[in-house]
């Protein structure tokens, strides 16, 4: 008798689940770690450098945005 729910079965499903990114993740991340190492550089006090830090976060979607307005779309 075979079980539908043997684990090693549902191992191999649950495996692909959640990991299909594209090439969108990747120039964000690339994105990111340049505005990062940008605002680092030009911090001058350690608050600053967290701000950059932020602001690195938001950076790609503000320039996607703006280009996105230039572009009139």
């Amino acid at each position: 008798m075979v079980k539908d729910n043997d684990s090693s079965t549902n191992k191999k499903r649950e495996k692909g689940v959640g990991r299909q990114h594209g090439a969108s993740s990747g120039i964000y991340g690339l994105a990111f770690i340049a505005a990062l190492v940008y605002f680092i550089q030009h911090a001058t006090t350690f608050w600053m450098g967290v701000i950059g830090f932020f602001k690195a976060l938001v950076w790609p979607a503000v320039l996607t945005y703006k280009l996105l307005e230039f572009l009139k779309m």
